[in-house]
């Protein structure tokens, strides 16, 4: 009489090992940030590709005054917020900020107290994604999400966006503009930017709290 064979651990005949499922294939972004100044005016760029490495998206925008890693957060925060809004569950980022990586690896802490709640959105919607993978790579890999980093912040030096400003209407009259900022390390930092119209003339005025 035959023996019928033992099952090893694990619940299946390979053990361990379950048998390869399949991937959702995955999308590839690379995030770029950018502040000249840092802090000083700062931007992001994106680049998305699909599953055969075709673009399908580059995205750029402005974001006021910040410092380099937050402009990579905002960067990182938007190539998520594109996947999620377009369906995509699986996404692979490439950065060329090591903090950025290895902060969302886990292998850095986030010491910073601007980089914390961007750090918490970006990890809970990674983890909202079926596959997420971030890897760091080198500038010269990551020049078409420089470049549109670098193009946000040219549009907006041109057309003299990002400051509190009291700016001429399309009539020629006045017309006030607030936002709020704070004043840190010796520079005033906005809490969003500012869409002005090219050639619009600007005005800074402080109130200082008591």
């Amino acid at each position: 009489m035959s023996k019928r064979p033992v099952m090893p651990k694990g619940g299946g005949l390979f053990g361990d090992h379950e048998p390869e499922r399949k991937t959702t294939a995955a999308y590839q972004a690379n995030i770029d940030g950018g502040s000249r100044g840092n802090p000083g005016p700062a931007a992001y760029g994106v680049v998305v590709r699909d599953a055969r490495g075709e673009v399908v998206a580059r995205l750029k925008k402005y974001i006021g005054q910040n410092t380099n890693n937050v402009a990579e957060y905002f960067g990182l925060i938007a190539a998520l917020d594109y996947a999620e809004s377009h369906g995509i569950r699986a996404l692979r980022i490439e950065s060329d900020s090591e903090l950025l990586v290895k902060q969302m690896r886990g292998q850095y802490k986030v010491k910073s107290a601007d980089l914390r709640p961007l750090f918490e959105r970006a990890r809970k919607m990674a983890q909202g994604l079926e596959s997420f993978r971030i890897d760091h790579v080198y500038r010269e890999q990551n020049r078409e999400a420089d470049a549109l980093a670098n193009q946000a912040l040219d549009e907006t030096a041109k057309g003299g966006g990002g400051a509190v400003a009291a700016a001429e209407n399309g009539a020629g009259k006045p017309a006030t503009m607030r936002c709020f900022a704070r004043y840190k390390d010796g520079f005033l930092q906005l809490q969003e930017p500012l869409d002005l119209p090219d050639g619009a003339h600007v005005e800074i005025m402080v109130r200082l709290r008591k």
